[in-house]
């Protein structure tokens, strides 16, 4: 599968998500909102990590460098 997202986009995931395992384990997300928010990390985290969000691929966005892309579309 091609990947749709870019290194910023993953960075960012990944940021949110450390966010929001430190608000559960600190206390500020408690119960089922705590929860919640590790679910979201978690698929933050995975879908960061294999470089496909399959929401963005529903909508049609990619966040790869264009000129990457350029390039593949044209050996095609």
């Amino acid at each position: 599968m091609k990947t749709n997202m870019g290194m910023a986009d993953k960075a960012i995931r990944l940021m949110l998500a450390i966010v929001l395992i430190v608000l559960f384990y600190k206390g500020v997300l408690p119960g089922i909102l705590g929860i919640i928010g590790l679910v979201v990390a978690l698929l933050l985290t995975v879908t960061s990590l294999i470089g496909i969000c399959p929401v963005y691929k529903l909508f049609k966005i990619d966040t790869t460098d264009g000129k990457k892309n350029a390039r593949k579309s044209m050996k095609q």
